[in-house]
């Protein structure tokens, strides 16, 4: 069975259950607003958050950035998400959880409601005891969320959810690609610098939206792509624009003028535990 129109299940009245069911003293995030900020006039807002994500016109906030210190003397970074992120992040949750719950089996209790390590250690003491145990594996997944690859995280989910309003990082390149060709044809005679200023507003834009965890390459992707888009529009010029726009002249040009990818959002990891603090 596959799930459609996931979207008209974020309700007012679970926006208001998702608020109610966040930590009232975690830290705010970026935007400065706290639990008891957000509730002074809390409907008001959650009508417009509503209208928002059912129009399509959501977009979460950046997270900020804190750290905090380990036994090894080293630190772990955290990303601390805004308030009306963390709102709208528990609703998603509790849909897709009435979903994917079904499917996990009695032995899991990563990330699970009313599971966790406790219940865990739980089973794995009476099944050491009371069953037949010769291999015990414990198990990490290194640089887990660097590598996953998005496209076939996005075809799992397609296995239950259908929802027509989904639309992956991958068409949304193409998409922003060819508006960023279009424009490169319309400003193909305007000064160079100019059009460089424009290309870097855009392509900082884009990075940063989609600067999450695992999506480097797509990130680079991207970058490659507006190069070899930008060098193609300046060898149309002029008949002498491929041989003044040499690979090496250009790449020189689209360092200046083209941010580098990075990795700007928290790991999923450490937005949970931003989340809900221990």
């Amino acid at each position: 069975m596959r799930f459609t129109a996931l979207r008209r299940h974020i309700t007012p009245q679970l926006l208001e259950a998702s608020y109610h069911a966040l930590k009232r003293e975690a830290a705010p995030g970026v935007d400065g607003v706290t639990w008891q900020e957000y509730g002074r006039d809390l409907q008001t807002r959650l009508a417009g958050l509503h209208g928002r994500v059912h129009r399509g016109a959501y977009r979460a906030q950046p997270s900020l950035r804190a750290w905090i210190p380990k036994p090894d003397g080293r630190q772990r970074p955290l990303g601390i998400a805004a308030l009306e992120d963390k709102i709208v992040q528990q609703a998603a949750r509790t849909v897709l959880e009435q979903i994917y719950e079904e499917a996990f089996l009695g032995f899991s209790y990563g990330f699970r409601p009313r599971r966790g390590c406790h219940q865990a250690l739980d089973a794995l003491s009476v099944g050491l005891t009371k069953r037949k145990v010769n291999w015990v594996l414990d198990a990490d997944i290194r640089g887990f969320f660097d590598a996953i690859d998005h496209d076939w995280l996005m075809k799992f989910l397609e296995h239950r959810i259908a929802d027509r309003h989904r639309c992956t990082i991958a068409k949304r390149m193409r998409a922003t690609l060819q508006a960023i060709k279009q424009q490169l044809r319309r400003r193909m005679h305007r000064p160079v610098n100019e059009v460089g200023a424009w290309l870097r507003s855009v392509v900082r834009g884009w990075l940063k939206y989609h600067a999450v965890p695992g999506n480097y390459r797509r990130l680079d992707q991207f970058r490659t792509q507006v190069e070899r888009l930008w060098r193609h529009t300046l060898c149309r010029r002029s008949q002498r624009g491929r041989k003044r726009w040499t690979w090496p002249r250009f790449k020189r040009l689209a360092r200046r003028w083209l941010p580098t990818p990075k990795i700007l959002h928290p790991y999923p990891d450490q937005r949970f535990y931003a989340t809900h603090p221990r």
